[in-house]
């Protein structure tokens, strides 16, 4: 995992890319408002010719657009073809979860006693039980969730600890890492370990502030403290106008965090978002804080339990003494449908994943080895398409956000599948859900003073050489359509135009349509 520098910012977050408009006005094509198209003929060649520009040539496109009241095709573009689908494939966990799990599942976070309370002690382990929630520690969940264990716990009159607080995210099995995603994303804010013990989601701010002295090691401020547990920093402050390096450097399954290099004095201070390390450990000392300011005494030591260590305190056995409760299923979805956030989706695939795993064993249908909780709900996800009727050459997902190189998806089965959400008793709820343009999410700044302006919700997909948005749009002629627009191998020459302004001319071109299929 090599280091990432100041030099190299700003670099593109894989999944979760904001656009600046103005930086997508250098591009614009002519308006769809001046060019609408009132036939299929006409949609069809305005659409040709955005994506036949020369600096396209290398590139693949697939597009796919139909309509959900007909079922009739609209446009197609090498429809049938398998490509990148970036966070697109979001829409896959989110189907999956939905129809497994509901929109009002809620995900618990509990404390158990892992022995009796007699006389105020509690005699055993005291185990902080994670089962899967990425928004616990945020401000739109519980975010002060550990106060809310000490509190509930100190009303059993508990008032010692007997024994060591374990912070325990063993729920899921399998690394804290996506098939797939590259380890030079991992330090990184959009890439950070899939925990069944996840707060705050799992993202440290680090503040880089130089010396007032030149020659002194420079000044790092983390938010929250205490996440990186080891940090070596060599960081050196040297003479005003001297040119910035900064250098960040974690190695994958390593928590030391390595800062090197040097900042100019009087430079403002540098901003980062970087992973943390292990985010059960970090939950487990802000428990321990909240038991000590409730009167909790803990006697023994903060340890953590990770898959695949054993269980050797006797969870099957443990009884469940406090517990918070996640927003509705459907709310933690659309946070992170809105946001891209990989985090929640990664979680949710996995979440699903343990109630496959358990429905396969209470039917007597084990796996015949061992599998993953991701693996589980990919297999879950399997079924579920094989189901509605999306065949396994049209889609290949192997995790659950899309930061994977190796998920694959044609657009007819991309629009198929938003075909059958939108069926659904939640398909409203769902479309509601997803970023709308020109209004909130990744879409917020494009789009805007368009016909797609409050008009399309659809799900962005960004990494390096891919761009692509699928979602819904009603045409000017009040048709309601599924559409997906795919852009694989862009190189993007420096200081060119940026792809997304093209997707986005095609969609518009969608909202404008006064035609008919």
């Amino acid at each position: 995992m090599k280091a990432f520098s100041l030099r190299y910012l700003p670099w593109i977050a894989a999944a979760c890319l904001f656009w600046n408009a103005s930086a997508n006005a250098q591009s614009a094509p002519p308006s769809a408002a001046d060019t609408a198209p009132d036939t299929l003929q006409q949609l069809a060649k305005a659409i040709d010719q955005q994506i036949g520009q020369p600096r396209f040539a290398s590139s693949s496109w697939g597009i796919a657009v139909t309509s959900l009241d007909t079922g009739r095709t609209l446009y197609a573009h090498e429809a049938h073809r398998l490509l990148q689908p970036a966070s697109t494939a979001k829409l896959y966990t989110a189907a999956l979860v939905l129809d497994t799990l509901g929109t009002d599942y809620r995900i618990p976070t509990q404390l158990l006693a892992t022995g009796p309370i007699v006389d105020g002690q509690l005699r055993g382990a005291l185990v902080l039980h994670g089962m899967g929630d990425p928004t616990l520690g945020t401000p739109q969940s519980n975010d002060d969730w550990a106060d809310q264990l000490a509190n509930q716990l100190a009303a059993k009159s508990v008032r010692e600890v007997q024994g060591d607080l374990v912070a325990d995210d063993s729920y899921f099995n399998g690394p804290a890492v996506g098939s797939g995603w590259e380890a030079g994303d991992l330090q990184s804010w959009f890439a950070v370990p899939a925990s069944a013990l996840s707060v705050r989601e799992n993202t440290v701010a680090l503040s880089i502030s130089p010396s007032s002295s030149a020659g002194h090691a420079a000044t790092l401020e983390f938010d929250p403290q205490g996440a990186f547990p080891h940090v070596a920093n060599t960081l050196a402050t040297e003479a005003h106008l001297s040119r910035n390096d900064i250098n960040l450097y974690r190695a994958p399954g390593d928590g030391t965090l390595y800062v090197f290099g040097h900042v100019a004095q009087r430079t403002e201070p540098q901003n980062f978002k970087l992973a943390m390390p292990d985010p059960a450990w970090f939950a487990g000392t802000s428990l321990r804080e909240a038991l000590a300011r409730h009167g909790i005494r803990v006697t023994g030591q903060l340890r953590t339990l990770h898959w695949p260590e054993q269980d050797t305190i006797g969870l099957d056995k443990a009884v469940v003494v406090a517990q918070v409760l996640s927003p509705p299923l459907l709310d933690v979805l659309t946070q992170g449908l809105k946001r891209s956030q990989n985090l929640y989706l990664q979680n949710l695939l996995q979440i699903a994943g343990v109630k496959a795993r358990a429905d396969a064993e209470r039917a007597g249908d084990p796996a015949p080895g061992f599998l993953s909780s991701e693996a589980w709900g990919i297999r879950a996800l399997r079924e579920l398409l094989d189901r509605i009727g999306i065949s396994p050459d049209a889609s290949q997902m192997e995790e659950g956000t899309g930061l994977s190189r190796q998920d694959l998806a044609t657009p007819d089965a991309m629009v198929h599948l938003l075909g059958y959400l939108a069926a659904q008793p939640y398909g409203d709820q769902l479309r509601d859900a997803l970023p709308s343009a020109g209004v909130d999410g990744t879409l917020e700044w494009r789009m805007r003073d368009t016909t797609a302006m409050g008009n399309v919700h659809a799900k962005t997909g960004s990494m390096t050489h891919v761009r692509c948005i699928a979602g819904y749009v009603t045409t000017a002629s009040g048709e309601h359509l599924a559409f997906a627009i795919m852009l694989n191998n862009f190189v993007r020459e420096d200081g060119g135009p940026s792809p997304s302004r093209n997707l986005d001319a095609i969609v518009e071109l969608l909202a404008a349509f006064r035609g008919h299929s």
